[in-house]
């Protein structure tokens, strides 16, 4: 059963910074998941592939709903959805997801390197949808002007929201999720949490494979 709104805390993580075991470190090309975030949810997820179950070299990371950073390698959808344009993204108000967004360089760095974008993602098993297979999905706290299938995602993961729930309906799973959204949101905005937007390995994309057409 979801656990309320009500009583969710409003950030996750100490406000130090990251503890061991994070940051986490995973990366893979994205792929066509189960094409139900954007149609059946509202919130569109990009899906990578998990080895296993390891993330970042670490066995033991348990199932559950998890926040940090994304960069996605350089591609069309970036040039035409970089993060520092504004955005019509609704599920975060804007006082909090400008500042996430706010980059330095100009279009054409993004267009060369690629781009970082703050995200909430679930690892797991989904148990709503009673999934068969074990997976990674991101949600990537941005409104992009298309799908990026076949772009190389790095992932930087900070801090863990919650376990994995089972809800009694699609609405309840929809609340939990646009709160764990707000959870990372208010997370990553704090000073310890930005700095690791500037990780260099989230913009380490050579000999990763495919980019994004």
């Amino acid at each position: 059963m979801s656990t309320s709104r009500r009583e969710r805390e409003p950030t996750a993580g100490p406000d130090a910074g990251p503890q061991p075991p994070y940051p986490l470190r995973l990366d893979g090309k994205v792929i066509k998941g189960f094409g139900r975030g954007s149609s059946e949810l509202g919130i569109p997820t990009a899906n990578i592939p998990i080895s296993g179950l390891s993330v970042g070299g670490h066995s033991d990371v348990e199932s559950g709903v998890y926040y940090g950073w994304a960069g996605l390698s350089p591609s069309e959808t970036l040039t035409r959805s970089p993060p520092h344009e504004r955005s019509r993204y609704t599920h975060l108000p804007t006082s909090l997801h400008e500042p996430l967004l706010h980059v330095s360089g100009s279009k054409a760095a993004i267009t060369e390197s690629g781009a970082v974008y703050p995200m909430v993602m679930s690892i797991g098993w989904n148990p709503y949808y009673k999934n068969t297979v074990r997976s990674v999905e991101v949600h990537v706290m941005h409104d992009f002007a298309q799908d990026f299938y076949g772009s190389h995602m790095n992932l930087a993961i900070l801090g863990y929201i919650r376990p994995e729930l089972d809800y009694v309906s699609k609405e309840k799973l929809i609340e939990d999720i646009v709160t764990d959204i707000e959870v990372a949101g208010r997370s990553l905005a704090r000073d310890k949490y930005m700095e690791f937007r500037n990780d260099p390995y989230l913009l380490q994309f050579e000999g990763k494979g495919e980019v994004g057409s």
